[in-house]
């Protein structure tokens, strides 16, 4: 029931902006992925799903979650990039994708954040793990902390690399989730997601994305890429045109161009179906006169600038209604609500965005009165 309700709620925010043109439904798209799921990066409206909540291995795309708490440590100031992670033995231990850390090696945090976005490395994974936590286990724990908190319920994680463990499992959906966290509130990651070629230890150790839309798909921007034997070959790929991003998700495809042609086929159908439209009020937001105030009038702005997802060909059937007052009374507070703006699509409303003012304004004290009336009279003179 609970992912059922779940479905239904993601559905209508699918709905919503689609109902008044009668398109309830998403297309069948020829997908090898037993798990597959499309999501807007702004709104985090699910725009294609395919047994979203089925719990399958992720492989090295548990990395996302490893690369978000390691930016969330950055972006607060916890660490830097310039920080130098010296490598433990139990980190150079690790199997499977490596770039063959060796123990007391030493790298800076921003090297071994492209070791892990790049080449998936396994054993960079592990040294910023323990350099964060103390230890590989204890990062596990911050890692399904965070996922709770993501609301990923279908998640559980029992490392930080995705190498094969009897029970580390998550879904299509969770996946989105935490990649949608990373791209929209972390845009540092960028910087490492779009490499495609690049290298460590001063050129002599060469790197080269294991996510092929880098190089060949316009506007891609990430993410991670993973696969093992169980796990079969998983991603969850960004891209942006033309100011939307959009979160293709696949898991368990049969092959690693399978899952290319599936990403790809996610994201063309997303950028061909929808666009993310600026919302902007139809009449300049003009200053609002303030009565008994040190400042004569304020200026109003939105408080947000409103995004609304549609799909492509409804852009002129979204309307604004601006209400304003047209004098307000002093005391002022900046960022007090003052009106609203209010979105249409075809009529229906569907987004209501508070105006605030933009500074705040004092009330005159009774000399501050006097003293404006004399002025106002020797003007007048």
């Amino acid at each position: 029931m609970k992912k059922l309700l779940c479905t239904l709620a993601l559905t209508a925010g699918l709905i919503l902006p689609s109902a008044a043109a009668g398109e309830l439904s998403q297309p069948t798209l020829d997908l090898s992925a037993q798990s597959a799921v499309l999501m807007e990066k702004e709104t985090g409206t699910l725009l294609y799903q395919q047994q979203p909540h089925e719990k399958l291995e992720p492989a090295s795309v548990t990395k996302i979650m490893t690369l978000l708490l390691i930016m969330e440590a950055i972006d607060s100031g916890q660490i830097s990039q310039e920080d130098v992670v010296t490598v433990s033995a139990n980190a150079a231990g690790m199997g499977g994708s490596q770039v063959y850390l060796k123990q007391g090696e030493q790298m800076t945090v921003g090297e071994l954040i492209k070791c892990i976005t790049v080449v998936s490395g396994n054993d960079a994974s592990v040294a910023m793990a323990e350099y964060l936590a103390g230890s590989e286990s204890a990062f596990v724990e911050r890692m399904n902390q965070r996922a709770k908190e993501l609301g990923m319920e279908d998640t559980t994680f029992l490392n930080c690399t995705g190498l094969p463990q009897q029970g580390h499992m998550t879904t299509a959906y969770d996946i989105a989730l935490m990649s949608r966290e990373l791209i929209r509130n972390h845009p540092g990651i960028r910087a490492y997601t779009t490499i495609w070629m690049d290298s460590i230890r001063d050129g002599a150790f060469g790197l080269t994305n294991t996510n092929r839309l880098i190089r060949f798909y316009q506007g891609a921007t990430g993410l991670k890429t993973g696969s093992t034997d169980s796990a079969q070959y998983c991603m969850s790929a960004t891209a942006e045109r033309d100011g939307m991003e959009l979160i293709a998700v696949v898991m368990k495809c049969p092959s690693s161009a399978d899952r290319q042609k599936d990403a790809q086929a996610l994201l063309d159908y997303g950028f061909a179906s929808y666009t993310l439209k600026p919302i902007y009020p139809e009449t300049p937001l003009a200053p609002i006169p303030v009565a008994l105030g040190e400042q004569e009038q304020i200026q109003p702005q939105m408080s947000q600038q409103p995004k609304l997802l549609i799909r492509k060909g409804q852009e002129s059937q979204v309307t604004t209604r601006l209400t304003l007052p047209e004098t307000l009374e002093a005391p002022v507070e900046q960022g007090q609500t003052v009106g609203q703006l209010e979105i249409f699509l075809d009529g229906a409303p569907v987004q209501t965005v508070p105006i605030v003012s933009a500074q705040s304004v004092e009330r005159l004290t009774v000399p501050g009165v006097f003293t404006r009336l004399l002025r106002q009279l020797l003007m007048a003179g």
